[in-house]
């Protein structure tokens, strides 16, 4: 019961986004829940690693590589050529762009865990595609706008620390010392990481309803593309070097889906709010595509 209720993710996620967009006020306030939910998730996350996953991992750094650079080669490629190909105006193309240029995000290894990815590489993935942010971000930023903007890595890193590393490293060393124990609540934690994702997809829909409303259905095509790209261009590749079913699951989502709330703050502090648009959109769709693409997965064991 618990296993079917999990996997009608995309049914909840829709649903709970059709209500947040309705009635945006019911969810606003929700807003400062949004971190714990996630350290909740990676707690859950943690439970089913152990210390050997991390270890295989760290054994293999040329994909932790290959997953960096596909992330900060084709993301910004792909955004500036939709753009163009959409005759977006040049606000919508920045704030494209700058979406393209940014690091993983901590959704990733949310739809990792529920994907049936590698999540110890996810989040390799992600923490080194973020310590290399504070110089891809601004250098692809010179590279296709022309402009130089500083990124918060410190502040990023120290989000990531909270939100990521230290729930997934707890749950990590309780799994190692008590796995049996842990046995009943680990088979639980699926449903439980499901309910939190759902409730977090309505907080940001919730907080970006104004800006969704705005949107034109250009936008909207740029972004599922770009987004859809991503998650094909990551896999494909994977798959075009040989690598192994779970590895190319694990590069599409970390390549397909980025920190679209620092792009949305980029582009608010160095840019216009209309060039902020495209990050809203990213960060609400990235969720919904993800959601479905974990389903579709969580199914086949790769």
């Amino acid at each position: 019961m618990l296993n079917r209720l999990a996997q009608l993710f995309p049914l909840w996620a829709l649903l709970f986004s059709l209500l947040a967009y309705w009635q945006p006020q019911w969810l606003v306030a929700g807003k400062d829940a949004i971190v714990p939910l996630l350290m909740l998730i990676m707690f859950g996350m943690g439970l089913s690693l152990s210390w050997a996953d991390f270890q295989r991992v760290l054994k293999c750094p040329g994909v932790i590589g290959l997953g960096v650079a596909l992330q900060y080669s084709l993301m910004p490629l792909i955004a500036w050529g939709i753009g163009i190909a959409l005759q977006l105006p040049e606000e919508l193309l920045v704030g494209l762009i700058l979406v393209g240029a940014c690091p993983g995000g901590t959704a990733s290894n949310v739809i990792a865990y529920l994907a049936r990815a590698n999540v110890a590489l996810s989040v390799a993935i992600t923490f080194a595609s973020t310590l290399l942010a504070i110089i891809a971000t601004p250098l692809l930023t010179w590279l296709y706008l022309g402009e130089r903007i500083p990124v918060p890595v410190n502040g990023m890193l120290l989000s990531l620390v909270q939100i990521v590393i230290v729930p997934v490293v707890a749950g990590c060393a309780l799994n190692t010392f008590f796995n049996r124990q842990l046995t009943p609540i680990r088979d639980c934690f699926p449903l439980v990481s499901v309910a939190a994702i759902v409730a977090v997809i309505g907080i940001i829909v919730a907080l970006n309803q104004g800006r969704i409303g705005e949107a034109g259905l250009a936008v909207f095509v740029a972004v599922a593309l770009h987004n859809g790209l991503g998650l094909l261009g990551g896999y494909g590749v994977a798959r075009l070097l040989r690598l192994d079913r779970q590895t190319a699951r694990t590069l599409a989502i970390e390549v397909g889906m980025q920190n679209s709330g620092l792009g949305v703050a980029l582009a608010i502090k160095h840019f216009t709010p209309l060039a902020a648009l495209p990050g809203a959109l990213f960060s609400v769709w990235h969720n919904l595509s993800g959601s479905l693409l974990a389903t579709y997965w969580h199914r086949r064991k790769p």
